[in-house]
C-alpha cells in the first residue's frame, strides 16, 4: 500500500507537499535561488515568444529561417549551460580561478565555448537547408546567406550570454551561490532573448546584395581555421571540450532543428493561435531549464561521489527530482498566465483565454516532465559511464530533446483539446 502511494520522484504525496512548501522556508536556499532564476527565465521568455510572432513576417520572407530559430536557440542555451556546468564542477572540486588567462581554467573553457558556437552555427546552417531541401519546405535564401545568418546572429548572442555567465560564476564564488541551481535556467533565459533579435539583426542583411554571401563565405573560411586551431591546440582543455562537445552538440542540433521544422510546418499557429507561439519559448525553455539543473546537480554529485551511477537512481536523485518537479508547480501556473497576459496585451483576440492554456501547458507537461526526469539522469550517468565528462554531455541531450518533444506536446495538447 506504501509503495502505491509513492509519486515519481520517490516521496509519498503528504511529503512531496512538505517539500514544495519547503521551497519558501529556511531550508529552501538552493530552491529560492532556481526559483527567482527560473522566473526571471519565464518573464523574459514572454518576451521572447512575442518577438518570435512578431518577427512571422521575416521568418516567412527568408524561409526556412525558421528552422534555423528554435536550433540557435538551443545552441547558445547548450554551448553555455555546459560551460556553466563545467565552471560549477570547478567550484565544487576546488580548482577554479577567476582568471582570462588563455591557459587558466576559465580562459580554456571560453575559448572552447565560443568555437564550438562559430563551428555548430555552420554546421547548424548546412542541416536547415538539407533538412528544407529533403522535405519540401519552400526556400528563398541560399546557404551562404543562411550561414552568415547563423553564424553572425550566434556570435552576437554569444558575447553577451557568455559575460553573463561569466559574471554569475565570479557571483557563485563570492556570495556561495549552488551555481547547478542558476546557471541552466539563466542562459537558458538569455538564449531566448538573445538569439531571436541577434538572428532577426543579421537577417536584415539579406537582399542587399552580394553581401550577405560574401559575409557568409568568409564566416565560414574563418570558421573552418578556427575549428582545425582548437582541434589541434597545446591547450588541452580547450582540446578535449571541443573534441567531447562536437557529437552530443551534431545530435542536440538535430533535435532542436526538428522542433524549428515543426514550427515551420505549421507555421499557421503563430499567426492563428499567437498566444501558443509566446507561450512556446518559455515552455520549452522552462523544461529544459528544469532538466539542466537536474543535470548540474547529478554530475555534480557524480564528481565528488555522493551518487552512484546505477541502473535505478538513489536516494539522493530522488529528492533532486522531487525538487524539479516542486519548482514546475509555480512555473507552470506562471508561464500559463504570462503567456496569456502577454498575448492579450499585445492582440486582445491573440489569446484563447487563460483556463485553455493552463490547460494546454498542464497537459504538455506531463508528458515533458517524464521524459525530462529519466532522460537527465540516464544520460548523465551514461556519460560517467563511458568516462566523458557528464557535465559536457547531460545538458544539451536533455535540452536538445526538451525542444523537439516539448513543442510537440504543446502542438498535440492544443489539438487535443480542440484549440487547433
Amino acid at each position: 500500500m506504501a509503495r502505491a502511494r509513492r509519486t515519481a520522484g520517490g516521496l509519498r504525496p503528504d511529503r512531496q507537499l512538505r517539500r514544495l512548501i519547503e521551497l519558501l522556508g529556511p531550508t529552501g536556499d538552493a530552491a529560492r535561488q532556481s526559483l527567482v532564476a527560473l522566473g526571471f527565465n519565464s518573464a523574459t521568455s514572454f518576451a521572447a515568444g512575442a518577438m518570435l510572432v512578431g518577427f512571422e513576417g521575416t521568418w516567412r520572407r527568408l524561409a526556412p529561417m525558421l528552422i534555423l530559430v528554435p536550433a540557435a536557440i538551443g545552441l547558445r542555451g547548450n554551448v553555455y549551460s555546459t560551460l556553466g556546468n563545467r565552471l560549477s564542477t570547478s567550484i565544487h572540486t576546488g580548482t577554479f580561478r577567476v582568471s582570462f588567462k588563455p591557459d587558466s581554467v576559465l580562459g580554456q573553457n571560453l575559448i572552447a565555448s565560443f568555437s564550438l558556437t562559430a563551428a555548430m552555427s555552420v554546421v547548424l546552417a548546412a542541416f536547415a537547408k538539407v533538412l528544407a531541401t529533403g522535405l519540401g519546405v519552400e526556400q528563398e535564401v541560399t546557404f551562404l546567406e543562411l550561414t552568415m545568418v547563423s553564424v553572425l546572429g550566434g556570435l552576437v548572442g554569444s558575447v553577451v550570454v557568455a559575460a553573463a555567465t561569466v559574471l554569475l560564476t565570479m557571483g557563485a564564488v563570492r556570495y556561495e551561490w549552488d551555481l547547478d541551481y542558476l546557471v541552466a535556467p539563466s542562459v537558458s533565459t538569455l538564449g531566448d532573448v538573445i538569439t531571436i533579435p541577434a538572428l532577426w539583426l543579421a537577417a536584415q542583411i539579406v537582399g542587399h546584395g552580394d553581401a550577405a554571401s560574401i559575409l557568409g563565405g568568409l564566416l565560414v573560411i574563418g570558421t573552418i581555421g578556427a575549428t582545425v586551431w582548437t582541434w589541434q591546440t597545446n591547450l588541452d582543455l580547450v582540446r578535449e571540450i571541443f573534441r567531447e562537445s562536437i557529437p552530443v552538440l551534431t545530435a542536440a542540433l538535430v533535435l532542436s532543428a526538428l522542433a524549428g521544422l515543426v514550427l515551420q510546418k505549421q507555421q499557421d499557429i503563430l499567426h492563428v493561435l499567437p498566444a501558443l507561439g509566446v507561450l512556446q519559448p518559455a515552455f520549452v525553455s522552462s523544461a529544459g531549464a528544469l532538466g539542466g539543473i537536474l543535470c548540474g546537480r547529478i554530475a555534480t554529485n557524480l564528481h565528488i561521489g555522493s551518487v552512484e551511477p546505477t541502473l535505478v537512481p538513489g536516494a539522493e536523485t530522488r529528492r533532486d527530482f522531487s525538487l524539479v518537479l516542486g519548482l514546475a508547480v509555480p512555473l507552470l501556473l506562471f508561464n500559463s498566465f504570462g503567456a496569456w497576459l502577454t498575448a492579450t496585451i499585445t492582440d486582445s483576440h491573440a489569446s484563447p483565454g487563460f483556463g485553455w492554456l493552463l490547460s494546454t501547458s498542464a497537459l504538455a507537461s506531463v508528458a515533458t516532465l517524464v521524459f525530462v526526469g529519466a532522460l537527465a539522469y540516464f544520460s548523465t550517468i551514461g556519460a560517467w559511464r563511458f568516462n566523458v565528462d557528464p557535465d559536457t554531455y547531460g545538458t544539451p541531450i536533455v535540452t536538445a530533446s526538451v525542444d523537439f518533444v516539448g513543442t510537440m506536446a504543446l502542438v498535440v495538447a492544443a489539438v487535443a483539446l480542440g484549440l487547433l
